[in-house]
């Protein structure tokens, strides 16, 4: 609830796990069956954050 006075605060945390969950959810909709822990990974852009993080 956004507080008083109209100003609304946002979590860009939750924002960034709503799109992911959206993503995952758009992606099993166009699988014809189980999404693979490969590709959960691929659309969570898992292998990308571990390359970021270890530079």
């Amino acid at each position: 609830m956004a507080p008083v006075g109209g100003t609304a605060i946002q979590d860009h945390v939750a924002l960034a796990e709503i799109e992911l969950c959206g993503e995952l959810i758009i992606a099993a909709s166009a699988a014809r069956g189980r999404l693979s822990l490969e590709s959960i990974d691929e659309v969570l852009k898992v292998a990308e954050e571990r390359r970021t993080a270890d530079r």
